[in-house]
């Protein structure tokens, strides 16, 4: 996703580069290996794209990105990919966008965005649905997964 404001230098760009990208790829090989499954290099070179990335990528970004030399990926294998990297915790899909974009919380948890309709960015954080899943659980309901969206604006483009 392209920044669409025309103040896009105030923003900080949370894509990993360098050594902090390859510390989280080792992180998740490392987290794979503990669970008996496998990075398999297509599921690690999606998991580079969205680690890299600065905002939400669609499937179709992920796929024309793919290749080293620009060669796109064939659509089954980034969606394959994908998949096994939500049902692992290292991905999540923002439904409103349908887009992906890095988990960037350990752990299993709700995943909540705070979505800027200025410049796209997604910021994720930790909601407290403490009292929600208790409200849940008492009427014998089982929750799986909770993702929350937020829309407004980021502090820079509020700024900008």
């Amino acid at each position: 996703m392209e920044d669409v404001c025309d103040h896009h230098a105030h923003h900080v760009h949370h894509g990993l580069k360098g050594g902090a990208l390859g510390r989280a790829l080792a992180d998740a090989e490392a987290r794979c290996a503990q669970t008996d499954e496998r990075l398999t290099a297509p599921r690690r070179r999606v998991l580079e794209l969205l680690l890299g990335a600065n905002a939400p990528l669609k499937a179709y970004d992920i796929i024309a990105a793919f290749g080293d030399r620009g060669e796109p990926a064939k659509p089954p294998t980034v969606y394959r990919a994908l998949e096994f990297l939500e049902r692992l915790g290292f991905a999540h899909r923002i439904e409103s966008l349908n887009a992906f974009v890095p988990c960037r919380i350990a752990g299993g948890h709700a995943a909540a965005f705070l979505i800027c309709d200025c410049c796209g960015e997604a910021a994720e954080f930790e909601p407290d649905l403490g009292a929600q899943f208790a409200a849940a659980q008492a009427t014998g309901y089982v929750v799986r997964a909770i993702t929350l969206e937020a829309r407004g604006l980021c502090a820079a483009c509020r700024a900008g």
